[in-house]
């Protein structure tokens, strides 16, 4: 196959595909504007942040296989790729300990307010009054919205810390989700208005759908306790950025967030976002998948499907079944 990978991506892993017999184009410089003139001629193309339009698709006649590099699809058009018979699968599961990893240090940077700390003994200002006032971990309720494999292991690792850990309850649940939820002591209530009501901190790990746009929005922060903490490290359209800051501003609460809206489509740029600048934000680059681990797991994942698909097996697959397996089995 003919292959380009349009972000970073591990070496052994474009090794490993060159080994195979793939001819392999790596271009980790690559934008949402330039990638469908990079994307003509290839068969598949692996992208973490890198946006796949409608444009790319019907530029890149050839490509018939587009995977993400992590768990969400919201920047690959996959109603444009499915038109055109064009398979779009992601990688799910890999960088789950990564993000639930950043979202609990999220939370303990709140509590102890670390990155104000640090700006200060920088400035030369000691003010160990101002930074001996956390309130800590232990016996915290943490509502943890959206329970797949990153809210499990952020649920985990708040359950060790001695937090009460709560989420909701929602039907068709496997069993082995449930026998994992029971040993992380997680409890269970009906609606996410009860989560608001009752928990010192939100956490949302929820994919990007029409249902968890601006889940994070007045209605849900007006029922907050004043103080709470609002977690998000899913995608930046969960949040209501302006009620997020009404409510900042009117009842104290404060945020941890690794995705804001507005993001740069490539590694750096600039952003112009009221949100990122507020006091009350503690702000990361959306990282929450980019440890050395997570991306050597999640390339290796990545490596196994372009083995299967060449095998006629498409991995976890997003688009529907008419995605075309034409050139499996193709070098």
């Amino acid at each position: 196959m003919r292959i380009l990978i349009a972000d970073a991506f591990p070496d052994h892993a474009v090794t490993a595909l060159r080994r195979d017999g793939h001819q392999v184009a790596y271009q980790p410089d690559t934008t949402a504007d330039t990638l469908p003139d990079t994307a003509r001629g290839h068969d598949a193309v692996v992208v973490r942040s890198t946006r796949v339009t409608a444009d790319t698709i019907a530029t890149a006649s050839g490509l018939r296989l587009v995977i993400r590099a992590g768990s969400g699809t919201n920047t690959i058009d996959c109603e444009a790729a499915a038109g055109r018979g064009i398979a779009v699968c992601n990688v799910p599961g890999r960088n789950a300990v990564a993000v639930a990893e950043l979202a609990f240090a999220l939370l303990l940077a709140l509590d102890r307010n670390v990155p104000d700390s640090v700006a200060d003994l920088r400035a030369g200002r000691w003010d160990k009054k101002r930074y001996a006032t956390a309130r800590g971990i232990l016996g915290r309720r943490i509502g943890v919205v959206g329970l797949g494999q990153i809210g499990l292991a952020f649920a985990e690792r708040a359950t060790a810390f001695g937090a009460h850990v709560y989420a909701v309850a929602k039907p068709g649940r496997s069993q082995h989700l449930l026998d994992r939820a029971r040993a992380a002591g997680i409890s269970f209530v009906d609606r996410i208005e009860a989560l608001a009501d009752t928990c010192d901190v939100l956490s949302f790990h929820v994919p990007a759908t029409a249902d968890t746009r601006r889940l994070v929005g007045r209605e849900l922060l007006a029922r907050v306790r004043p103080g709470t903490f609002v977690l998000n490290t899913s995608r930046g359209d969960v949040v209501d950025e302006d009620a997020l800051i009404e409510a900042m501003d009117t009842k104290g609460v404060r945020a941890g967030l690794d995705v804001f809206d507005g993001e740069p489509g490539q590694s750096t740029g600039t952003i112009d976002s009221p949100l990122a600048r507020h006091p009350n934000v503690y702000g990361t680059h959306h990282i929450g998948a980019s440890t050395e681990q997570a991306q050597h797991a999640i390339a290796d994942e990545v490596v196994h499907m372009i083995q299967e698909y060449e095998r006629g097996r498409l991995l976890h697959r997003v688009t529907p079944d008419t995605a075309s397996l034409q050139y499996a089995g193709r070098s």
